[in-house]
């Protein structure tokens, strides 16, 4: 707002521009405000001292005297492109240059929810989207899902889906640029608008996960109080990253990732596409469109701005008529791409993945989720310790050696670092997941904690008799007295208590003690 009011246009009317563009662009409210300066709400823009210098800056500087002919020049003379004529020519030239300039991906957002593909389970005819845009009663939204689903475009869709469009203003705003201040200035023109009756407010904010704790406290009063519809868009997991409030107000709604059908049908609609699509001058192979569905990893952003870049590379290679070819798709993607995050929902999904599957015995899966994690770029030795809790915690005494097998597997990824180590990290997920299985150990350790912690009052002491008595006085005291040592008394000391009184009875451990190695196969169903 402040470079508007600078340039000279009025605080209130810089508002307006803003809030009827979303926000977003300083470019966009100055074409609104030449293009509605006709109209009586705007005669205000009429003489903007400022004007020319910011919109001009490569003309020549107003004359400060009168001309040859002794007249001052006008209007006109000063601003050419503020005269009716030249002033749609300059909004659709601006508009052109902006848009050659956008991304395939940005150029080829669905306009309304029938051009949205691969997302049916939101937008079937009787699911709450539909609903809700057949009946003009838009709730609070935050979708979830991963990059390039089309989180953004069902937002941006929803408005220009309703029966009627012009009962909403859709303001978009992004968690990685704007904060609070924005956010505030945008309930405030929502406000406005709503004591005059005229537009409901649609608040679409994206990346909403990157906004702390107090930010997102923000949009708490103004959804509670419906002076804003909201919708957020997130590609991280919502009981993480939005606060339980926030959470209350909102429907969740996840979205899916495009298969390749459907990422080929949305590089079939940029090829086909005149207007905003690719241009004529280049041809496109149906085996670079399968290519690039079968290897964006359902990310329709990643898919098209390659074809984009695919195509710019086959025009500058072979001019007009070029053909896109494989290897074209091949250099513009670099390599397969991975969704997957280090510290986000694809880390501890794959993880899991891998862990599950050695559990169950299947060393062919837990192979290739051990590759999936390395491939996106997983930090190898995080692997290694999952494997040591692993050989702990599912193997145990089962196979007392899986243990010393996952520490020598970490030390020997330390020495040796990737890609070197995959072999290793991959022997050692083979040899537990075809261990024998046993959680005797730790459901003996998570059974004693919890009595630890449920004890009623003080934990017992320890049992004078398993009591350490390094001096006279402790002797004196019963320290150690009546303690059978094994060694000397081997018949007599089982017989000899060692937990304390309350807990004679219970049995953490259950594993059977001096028995067969078949006995112990059957305790735990092997």
């Amino acid at each position: 707002m402040e470079q508007l009011v600078s340039m000279g246009f009025s605080s209130d009317l810089a508002a307006e521009a803003l809030t009827a563009t979303g926000g977003d662009s300083i470019q966009k409210a100055t074409d609104w405000i030449l293009s509605q300066r006709s109209s009586p709400q705007t005669t205000t823009a009429k003489s903007q001292p400022k004007l020319d210098r910011f919109l001009r800056p490569n003309s020549n500087p107003t004359p400060a005297v009168n001309d040859e002919s002794g007249k001052r020049p006008n209007s006109k003379t000063l601003m050419p492109f503020m005269g009716d004529d030249s002033n749609k020519r300059h909004k659709l030239s601006a508009s052109s240059h902006r848009q050659h300039h956008q991304p395939l991906s940005e150029r080829m957002r669905p306009r309304t929810l029938d051009d949205v593909v691969g997302q049916d389970h939101l937008l079937s005819p009787t699911s709450l989207i539909r609903a809700a845009v057949e009946s003009n009663r838009l709730p609070s939204i935050v979708f979830w899902g991963p990059p390039g689903t089309g989180k953004t475009s069902i937002a941006k869709s929803l408005i220009n889906s309703s029966k009627d469009p012009s009962l909403y203003r859709f303001v978009s705003l992004s968690a990685v640029t704007s904060g609070v201040k924005d956010v505030r200035d945008a309930v405030e023109s929502a406000k406005r608008l709503n004591l005059e009756g005229k537009k409901r407010t649609v608040l679409f904010m994206d990346e909403v996960h990157r906004f702390n704790k107090s930010q997102q406290d923000s949009f708490l009063p103004v959804i509670e109080d419906g002076s804003i519809l909201f919708i957020g868009a997130t590609t991280e997991n919502p009981s993480f990253h939005l606060i339980t409030p926030l959470l209350s107000r909102c429907r969740i709604l996840t979205l899916n990732p495009l298969k390749p059908n459907h990422v080929e049908t949305l590089l079939r609609r940029a090829v086909d596409d005149c207007e905003r699509g690719l241009s004529n001058s280049v041809e496109v192979d149906d085996s670079v469109i399968e290519f690039l569905a079968n290897n964006c990893d359902g990310d329709a952003r990643v898919a098209l701005n390659a074809l984009e870049i695919s195509a710019t590379m086959a025009t500058a290679r072979a001019g007009s008529g070029a053909v896109v070819s494989v290897d074209d798709a091949k250099e513009a993607l670099q390599c397969k791409h991975l969704a997957y995050d280090k510290a986000g929902e694809q880390h501890y999904n794959l993880i899991s993945a891998l862990h599950k599957s050695m559990r169950g015995g299947d060393a062919n899966a837990a192979i290739y989720w051990l590759a999936r994690m390395l491939e996106a770029g997983e930090e190898p030795l995080y692997i290694a310790r999952r494997l040591i809790r692993f050989a702990s915690e599912d193997i145990g005494l089962a196979d007392p050696s899986a243990l010393t097998q996952a520490v020598a597997c970490y030390q020997a990824s330390h020495f040796l670092g990737m890609p070197e180590c995959n072999v290793i990290l991959a022997q050692c997920t083979a040899y537990l997941a075809l261990a024998p299985k046993s959680v005797a150990v730790y459901r003996a350790i998570g059974a004693a904690q919890k009595v630890v912690k449920d004890s009623v009052g003080q934990n017992e002491g320890v049992p004078l008799h398993l009591r350490n008595a390094p001096t006279k006085l402790m002797k004196d005291l019963g320290y150690g007295k009546e303690y059978i040592y094994p060694p000397d008394d081997p018949s007599s000391a089982a017989a000899q208590t060692y937990l304390p009184p309350s807990l004679l009875h219970y049995k953490f451990l259950e594993w059977p003690r001096g028995v067969s190695g078949d006995l112990q196969d059957q305790e735990h169903g092997l």
